[in-house]
């Protein structure tokens, strides 16, 4: 099962994909795949807040930032139900990995590809993302061909997953197919 799981910034859809994650693997084995990259103090709090709610739920831990399938061989307990949180940082971490940025049209094929794989190598995939082109702001070049990119990848998740969930305000709105 693939499930996408999305939402504005503070809404509540990393815990509601943490508990979807946790449900889904039932005794089996469960992974975290972070892909932030910690550059600041800001940084250090939201990745230790997300590692103090998960604390005690058996997630195994994969920090992953670029390069999502090498984290494959590290999933060490067989097959099993993986927590990507989140898209929005491994699609601008693989758009400005190096000093040339990398076009969006390569970046969301990259992305499109390796999630679909790493869909084949697990029971059931959950994906947290952000909601873009909601805020109607005009952005400059590159911040705007970032968020074509992540469009593309979340409107190539959507239609592909199993369930999609929008998060609201701690509340869970389903938008396609059931999950909790």
């Amino acid at each position: 099962m693939v499930v996408l799981i999305t939402g504005g910034s503070g809404s509540g859809k990393s815990a509601y994909a943490e508990k979807a994650a946790v449900s889904l693997a039932g005794k089996g084995p469960l992974y975290y795949l972070a892909t932030m990259k910690v550059s600041d103090g800001e940084g250090r709090k939201k990745v230790d807040r997300h590692r103090s709610l998960r604390a005690g739920k058996g997630f195994l831990t994969i920090e992953q930032p670029t390069g999502i399938l090498r984290s494959v061989p590290r999933m060490n307990r067989g097959k099993g139900t993986a927590l990507l949180e989140c898209l929005s940082n491994l699609a601008a971490n693989e758009m400005f990995a190096s000093k040339e940025i990398r076009r969006e049209k390569e970046v969301a094929d990259q992305l499109c590809k390796e999630l679909c794989s790493l869909a084949k190598h697990t029971e059931h995939l959950v994906i947290v993302t952000n909601n873009v082109f909601e805020d109607g702001i005009p952005y400059e070049e590159t911040t705007r061909a970032y968020i074509e990119a992540l469009g593309r990848v979340n409107a190539f998740l959507a239609a592909r997953a199993d369930a999609v969930t929008e998060v609201v305000v701690g509340i869970p709105v389903p938008i396609k197919g059931e999950l909790l």
